[in-house]
């Protein structure tokens, strides 16, 4: 076996890939900051074919502590209808933790500058639609969830699959009234009402679109990015169903 780069940023890219293409995990390698760990995500999306910065059309965005962001894979964003669930049994899942957010969907371009500026209430004339979404969490380090902080951020902050629903016009509402239930197969409701980490979904929207424009590029209309967990992260197991419904937006399920 050849050694390992000298390159951390290069180190950690190649492990994420090998550990993506055997459906395994490998050892997280301990990369230095987030500046690196966003480095390894551009270069892992890249590698995997999809754009990264402001081109990348799906995002999570979000954290218990400073905000932190990460442009989504293509391959890993499934569709489900209010009648039929997304199917992610094909998915190399070994932790299968859920978690119910909203998804919000940009209804025209945003430019750095308008990003640099914005604020919630001027980021909120950007959003045209929202859906129910369910984020699949993952990890490719065998230390799962317990890896150093630049490692989980390189990893795409632990994502294994988004999940988005049906589309709806978005529109303000009194989000401390939302009321966001979960079911997993056969076991208690989770239920929870005005429970987004920063009050309203909105309010992470100038932070992620900064970063997202840092180079001065443009994101999209149509570019959809979710919001953060209203009920924190919930274990499923394989082949359960996991249904989430927000009163008043929609529902969106998944098959593990």
């Amino acid at each position: 076996m050849p050694p390992a780069p000298d390159d951390p940023i290069l180190r950690a890219t190649l492990a994420l890939l090998e550990a993506r293409r055997l459906g395994t995990a490998v050892p997280a390698p301990g990369l230095p900051d987030a500046s690196a760990a966003y480095a390894v995500q551009r270069a892992v999306l890249a590698a995997l074919g999809d754009p990264a910065d402001a081109g990348a059309r799906h995002w999570k965005t979000g954290g218990s502590g400073p905000a932190t962001h990460a442009p989504l894979p293509s391959a890993g964003v499934l569709r489900a209808t209010a009648a039929t669930p997304a199917d992610a049994t094909a998915l190399p899942l070994r932790l299968r933790l859920v978690e119910a957010e909203l998804a919000l969907r940009l209804g025209r371009d945003v430019d750095a500058a308008e990003a640099a500026a914005a604020t919630p209430d001027s980021a909120r004339a950007w959003v045209d639609a929202v859906c129910v979404s369910i984020e699949l969490v993952e990890s490719r380090w065998l230390e799962g969830l317990h890896a150093p902080a630049p490692d989980t951020l390189a990893d795409l902050q632990s994502h294994g699959a988004l999940v988005l629903g049906d589309w709806v016009p978005f529109a303000p509402r009194d989000w401390s009234r939302q009321r966001c239930t979960v079911n997993i197969d056969a076991r208690e409701t989770v239920e929870r009402t005005g429970t987004h980490p920063l009050g309203d979904p909105v309010r992470g929207l100038p932070e992620w679109a900064r970063h997202a424009c840092a180079d001065g590029s443009v994101l999209r209309a149509g570019t959809v990015v979710t919001t953060g967990s209203w009920v924190g992260m919930l274990e499923a197991a394989e082949g359960e169903r996991v249904d989430v419904v927000f009163d008043g937006i929609g529902r969106a399920a998944v098959r593990l």
